[in-house]
């Protein structure tokens, strides 16, 4: 006796295909763009916690490129970087707690560091620019910079960490994502 199923065949690989498409990809890059969130936020911290710098100055120097999974075209690479910004290769000094003093502007770069003071130093743009005479009269004065949040980002310390968190974290994000899109899945399918 010969037993012969043809029909079924196409259905299956159509929904094994569906299934695919639909759970595989789309939960990966879900995962993807959850850790990578999750990382900028660690990134984030970690450079707050060395240096004396505001959340939103990290912020804004922090992208994020998420991964995409539409259309049966798939990019499943998330990443998370930090890029100076044309012409703005560091950071001025009144970003790390700049004040001004008797004797110029003290300022604080890392949170465990010393307070230094630059003398003749002064704050311009309501305190947002520490400047400085390099001649003997009144002009020319120049801004007073310092490394920049892309510098900070490559350290070797606080990127370990940040991978760290990443890799221990990514496996139990993707199982979430993973049952989320089965389940969404199977329910379409009941439907």
């Amino acid at each position: 006796m010969k037993l012969t199923i043809r029909h079924n065949f196409p259905e299956v690989q159509r929904q094994l295909d569906e299934l695919h498409r639909d759970v595989a990809a789309k939960a990966t890059a879900s995962a993807l763009n959850k850790t990578v969130a999750q990382a900028k936020t660690a990134m984030s911290r970690e450079i707050r916690d060395e240096f004396n710098l505001s959340a939103s100055t990290v912020n804004q120097s922090l992208f994020i490129n998420r991964a995409r999974a539409k259309g049966g075209l798939f990019s499943l690479e998330a990443s998370l970087s930090s890029i100076s910004k044309p012409g703005k290769r560091s950071l001025n000094l009144a970003h790390f707690a700049a004040r001004q003093t008797a004797k110029g502007v003290s300022f604080k770069i890392k949170k465990g560091g010393p307070r230094k003071t630059i003398p003749g130093a002064f704050l311009i743009n309501n305190g947002k620019t520490v400047m400085i005479r390099t001649g003997k009269s009144r002009l020319p004065i120049e801004a007073r910079q310092t490394i920049d949040v892309a510098s900070m980002f490559n350290t070797k310390r606080i990127n370990a960490k940040v991978v760290q968190m990443i890799e221990a974290k990514f496996p139990a994000i993707f199982e979430n994502e993973a049952k989320y899109f089965t389940d969404r899945f199977n329910a379409r399918r009941a439907a």
